[in-house]
C-alpha cells in the first residue's frame, strides 16, 4: 500500500469544512491515511475483512450523523452489523429493517441486538411538535402514536425532558417489536440471543442502558402468538 502524503495524515477539522474545503477530497485523503495506518499496524486486518464477516452485534440506531456506532462503542470495522433510520423507529411492516434483522440473526448469528435512541433527536422533537414536514410525517407516525398513548405522562414533564422520555419510550417499543419477530424468538430460545435498549447522550458521548422488566408476564402469550414452526 502506497504511503499517503503528509498532509493527508492530519485529522479532518470541522473548521476546514466550514471554511469551504473540498469535503469529499479531504475525506478520501483521510481514508487513504486511515487505511495505510491500519494496514501498517495489522497487515492481516483488511484481508480478514475481505474474507467475510462475523459481527456479534446488530445495532439498530438513528441516522443522526453524531452517532457513528462503531466509534461510539470503541469497536472496529467488522464488529457491528448496522441498520439506521430516522429516529431509530422499528415497526413490523418495515421490510428493510426486517430483512436486516433476519440476515443478522439467522445467518450472521449475532449474539446481541442493540436498539439505541439518543438525546436531541430531531425526529423525536418533530413528533412532539405539530409542524407539517412532508414525507417524513408518515415515517414518524409510530412516534406520534407513542406521544398520544403517553400524553398524560409527557405533558406532566418539563418541556426539555419530554424528548428524552419519548426517546426512551420509542426504544422500549422497538424492543417489543423485536420480541414479536419469529426469527428473534427462535434465536432467544435456541442460543440465548440478547436484546438491549440504550440511550446515547449526544452531549456527553456516553451510553446508558434502558432497564427492562426481568419477568415479563406477557412473554408466554407473545411466544405462543408469534413463534412460527
Amino acid at each position: 500500500m502506497t504511503a499517503p502524503s503528509p498532509s493527508a495524515l492530519s485529522p479532518i477539522r470541522n473548521s476546514s469544512i466550514k471554511t469551504g474545503a473540498k469535503t469529499l477530497d479531504l475525506a478520501l485523503a483521510q481514508n487513504k491515511a486511515w487505511a495505510y495506518k491500519v494496514a501498517s499496524e495489522d497487515p492481516s486486518f483488511f484481508p480478514k475483512l475481505g474474507s467475510g464477516q462475523s459481527p456479534e452485534i446488530l445495532w439498530i440506531g438513528c441516522a443522526d450523523s453524531r452517532i457513528p456506532e462503531t466509534t461510539v462503542l470503541g469497536l472496529r470495522p467488522g464488529d457491528v452489523f448496522v441498520h439506521r433510520n430516522i429516529a431509530n423507529i422499528l415497526h413490523t411492516a418495515d421490510i428493510n429493517a426486517g430483512s436486516v434483522i433476519e440476515y443478522a440473526v439467522k445467518y450472521l448469528k449475532v449474539r446481541h441486538i442493540i436498539v439505541c435512541g439518543h438525546t436531541s433527536c430531531g425526529g423525536v422533537n418533530a413528533a412532539l411538535g405539530n409542524a407539517k414536514l412532508g414525507m417524513i410525517d408518515t415515517w414518524l407516525l409510530p412516534l406520534r402514536q407513542l406521544r398520544m398513548k403517553h400524553a398524560t405522562e409527557l405533558e406532566a414533564l418539563p418541556q426539555n425532558d419530554r424528548g428524552f422520555r419519548l426517546s426512551q419510550l420509542n426504544v422500549a417499543q422497538s424492543l417489543e417489536v423485536l420480541k414479536e419477530n419469529a426469527v428473534v424468538i427462535d434465536a432467544m430460545r435456541e442460543r440465548d440471543l440478547k436484546i438491549h435498549g440504550l440511550i446515547y447522550n449526544v452531549g456527553s458521548g456516553e451510553l446508558s442502558v434502558l432497564e427492562q422488566k426481568a419477568d415479563d408476564p406477557a412473554a408466554k402469550a407473545r411466544i405462543e402468538a408469534f413463534q412460527l414452526d
